[in-house]
């Protein structure tokens, strides 16, 4: 593990979860791909997929980079048209 890399653990609860990685990750999907991984993160965000607890925060870390992509995607595309 490199230091200065923000870790958060996986879901599984035992290997890191690497925040560069799952960026570069989420950057090389194409957009169907990213809104797969997306909606996937929400449901596993979700009281239906937690029971009603509180959800992990692997899973919230998911959900917050894959719109962090979305974001980051559209910002680029409406720039093409300026």
């Amino acid at each position: 593990m490199e230091f200065g890399r923000p870790i958060v653990y996986s879901f599984a609860g035992d290997s890191p979860l690497d925040l560069h990685a799952l960026r570069s990750r989420l950057e090389a999907m194409d957009t169907a791909a990213l809104v797969r991984s997306g909606q996937a993160s929400a449901f596993m965000c979700s009281p239906q997929a937690n029971m009603g607890k509180e959800p992990r925060e692997a899973f919230l870390v998911q959900l917050r980079e894959a719109r962090e992509e979305w974001r980051r995607r559209l910002t680029a595309s409406f720039q093409l048209w300026k």
